[in-house]
């Protein structure tokens, strides 16, 4: 007998599994990444101490200290590095976006950083789609704020996106 039986399903059933625990571990990352953001702002610790810091004690946990999907280390150092080597680039894609008489030091600091390193992704991963990296950190914002954040997220990535990565929809 031929045809695609339960045993043939289980090398695809193992190749999703291992998408969404890829996809899952990015998702970590991106999280830590902005929480590290937010710590070096409010706590003017350096960056190589806050990348210790998540990469010893708290990547793996969510923003209540419970259990989440282990995040990509590689993907959390990238970030994070990325916006503090880039930030004053990424704060004018950010700034030129941003409604007139609006300085990006007047936004909220969770929002500052859930911008930075989703402006850093769409400059530096030309790998990824630019609807993936919107869409990881609107639902970041969504994490942590209301549909309106969430919204304000979205549009100035999305406007910054054709910024720096014109004609890529």
């Amino acid at each position: 007998m031929t045809g695609a039986g339960p045993a043939d399903a289980e090398p695809i059933s193992r190749a999703e599994a291992q998408r969404e625990l890829t996809r899952a571990r990015r998702a970590g990352a991106r999280l830590a990444a902005v929480q590290a953001l937010y710590q070096m702002e409010q706590t003017q610790e350096s960056v190589n101490a806050v990348i210790q810091e998540f990469l010893d004690d708290r990547l793996g946990l969510g923003a209540e200290g419970e259990p989440i999907e282990e995040a990509d280390p590689d993907i959390f150092r990238s970030v994070v590095l990325g916006v503090v080597e880039r930030q004053d680039e990424i704060d004018a894609a950010i700034s030129r976006r941003l409604a007139s008489g609006w300085r990006i030091d007047r936004l909220d600091a969770t929002s500052r950083a859930i911008l930075r390193a989703g402006v850093l992704e769409l400059m530096s991963f030309a790998d990824l789609p630019r609807g993936v990296i919107l869409s990881e950190y609107v639902a970041i914002a969504h994490a942590f704020f209301d549909d309106k954040e969430g919204r304000f997220v979205n549009g100035v990535m999305d406007a910054v996106a054709g910024d720096v990565r014109p004609g890529t929809g």
